[in-house]
């Protein structure tokens, strides 16, 4: 009898995913971090280039806008990609996505395909580009989810998280290499055009290079080893649309952020795209810090997520404050950090908490999240750019009030943050290797 309840529990498991598997995983949400990363921050120096004679302000709205029209990208492709690797599988979904970021990140360099300005075919494909990295996170959210026992998930997602962070931090390095690479082998003067490029190649390169390692460890398909049961009730909260509004809220005001870092240096003297390159290293150093703490101290499975969730929006709604109101450089790095550490606590929450969803619809459940944050972080990055134009340092103060109703919310209605458990039943699978 308690060799059959032995049994009967073991096969409830999920198939572990192996190291090499989930090291590939963790680097292609490396690497489309990485390239959203590296091509901030010299981004306004080529739409200048692109646009002579254009204001400061021309330029901040265009880079706003472009940011916008890359999580539309994000928004439009995540939840169709989740539905269908609910369907076909989430391998083959990762890597179309793939082979689609690799292509559309190449595509700015051919002259025909970026128009005769530069800027209708530049728009075309930064949308084409977050439509395929809409295919690559949430299949590698859901996959990791799908195939980690729970008592492991919180430190595995705390690890994605941390991942995700380090290519952004990673990708101000890839531009300062660009910015060496691309005059020694072009032999041409160094510009933000040619570093612009040379950081496209660059991320396609990674691209690529994750592309084959992926084709030659994950699985092929995945097998249900047992047939799907109908459930029902809210695969995520207490109140569903609570997740995807407070996913949405934090990618809008992290986006008009960030944002708000790359364009404060075209309004401040003395401030260059490396100033700006350096403050955004900061944010995601100080996010990473974040989840190297969740994922050492196993927050996210001993805290309450709503006391989480709390004190990272109050931390979010201080620093943005502080930016608001100090101009000196010593606050601009207090405000910064807090800020950072606010959003960087929220996010491994929510995605920890949509984890719980049943293996059938995490593909849906992930794809729907990254949605939301792709809504948000399009209106932030068009809002972020307007707002900065007209308000300067002071547009920080109106992206902390978003956080401020959010966290009025979390006090009046409890019920909506609570995980539903029935919700965390993991069906067992099976990894069908190449």
């Amino acid at each position: 009898m308690q060799a059959a309840t032995a049994g009967r529990t073991k096969a409830a498991q999920p198939a572990g995913l192996r190291s090499v598997q989930l090291g590939w995983l963790a680097g292609s949400v490396f690497i489309v971090s990485a390239g959203y990363g590296a091509i901030l921050p010299v981004l306004p120096g080529w739409l200048a280039s692109m646009m002579p004679g254009a204001s400061a302000g021309d330029v901040g709205r265009h880079v706003g806008f472009l940011s916008g029209v890359y999580a539309a990208g994000v928004l439009l492709g995540a939840p169709l990609w989740g539905i269908v690797s609910d369907r076909v599988g989430r391998g083959r979904i990762l890597m179309i996505g793939l082979i689609g970021y690799v292509a559309s990140s190449l595509l700015p360099l051919v002259p025909s395909m970026v128009g005769e300005s530069g800027i209708e075919g530049l728009y075309a494909l930064r949308g084409t580009t977050g439509f395929f990295v809409a295919a690559v996170v949430p299949v590698v959210a859901a996959l990791v989810a799908e195939h980690t026992p729970q008592d492991k998930r919180a430190r595995r997602f705390a690890w994605l998280g941390a991942m995700s962070l380090l290519g952004f931090l990673f990708g101000p390095a890839l531009s300062a290499v660009a910015n060496e690479v691309g005059p020694w082998v072009t032999e041409a003067a160094t510009s933000p055009a040619l570093s612009a490029r040379v950081v496209l190649v660059l991320s396609a390169l990674l691209g690529g290079v994750t592309m084959v390692g992926l084709a030659a460890s994950l699985p092929a398909a995945l097998v249900a080893e047992t047939p799907a049961k109908a459930e029902g009730g809210s695969p995520l909260l207490g109140h569903p649309v609570a997740l995807l509004w407070l996913s949405a809220t934090v990618m809008f005001v992290l986006a008009g952020f960030e944002l708000g870092i790359v364009l404060q240096g075209q309004q401040q003297s003395g401030q260059s795209s490396r100033q700006a390159a350096i403050m955004l290293a900061e944010c995601s150093l100080v996010m990473l810090g974040v989840n190297a703490l969740l994922f050492i101290t196993s927050l996210l499975e001993k805290v309450s997520a709503r006391i989480l969730i709390g004190a990272g929006l109050l931390f979010g709604v201080v620093g943005l404050a502080v930016l608001a109101v100090g101009r000196a450089d010593a606050w601009m790095y207090v405000g910064v950090s807090l800020t950072s550490a606010g959003t960087g606590l929220v996010l491994p929450v929510i995605a920890y908490l949509a984890a719980s969803a049943s293996p059938k619809k995490l593909g849906v459940v992930m794809g729907g999240l990254t949605a939301a944050a792709g809504f948000g972080q399009t209106l932030g990055s068009a809002a972020g750019g307007w707002l900065f134009g007209v308000l300067a340092h002071r547009s920080y103060g109106v992206l902390a009030l978003p956080l401020l109703v959010m966290l009025g919310l979390l006090l009046a209605r409890r019920s909506w943050w609570s995980v539903n458990a029935a919700a965390s039943t993991n069906q067992p699978r099976r990894l069908v290797e190449r």
